[in-house]
């Protein structure tokens, strides 16, 4: 299996566990990291709660670094999801949605670029 995120193409590695599998990009070398890694944790109820299904994206890639004390850094985001037992699918969608558009807007790369929390 594959994923395409913008342009590139990353295809699945070997899983680690059957709860993860790593996704490698073009560029990912021995030396080089290109890949995103997804996880999941199935939700553990109680007698009193139904339980959270857990879900991760982490994506991180070897990035050239200018003006830095080294010539090579990696960048990494970690998207940690996590859904109560019995949310409605569209209240999941609308959420998932606000997330995406946040993550375009100038505020979302100040914060990134900057750690500007006041956009």
């Amino acid at each position: 299996m594959s994923l395409t995120v913008n342009t590139k193409t990353f295809t699945a590695d070997v899983p680690s566990s059957p709860n993860s599998v790593p996704y490698m990009g073009p560029a990912q070398t021995l030396s080089v990291t290109d890949r995103i890694d997804l996880y999941r944790t199935q939700p553990k109820p109680t007698t009193a709660f139904s339980g959270v299904g857990r879900s991760r994206m982490k994506q991180s890639r070897t990035l050239t670094l200018t003006g830095a004390l080294t010539t090579t850094g990696l960048a990494t985001i970690d998207v940690n999801i996590n859904i109560p037992v019995g949310a409605a699918s569209a209240d999941v969608d609308v959420l998932l949605a606000d997330v995406a558009s946040f993550m375009g807007l100038q505020a979302a790369k100040d914060l990134a670029k900057n750690l500007d929390l006041t956009n």
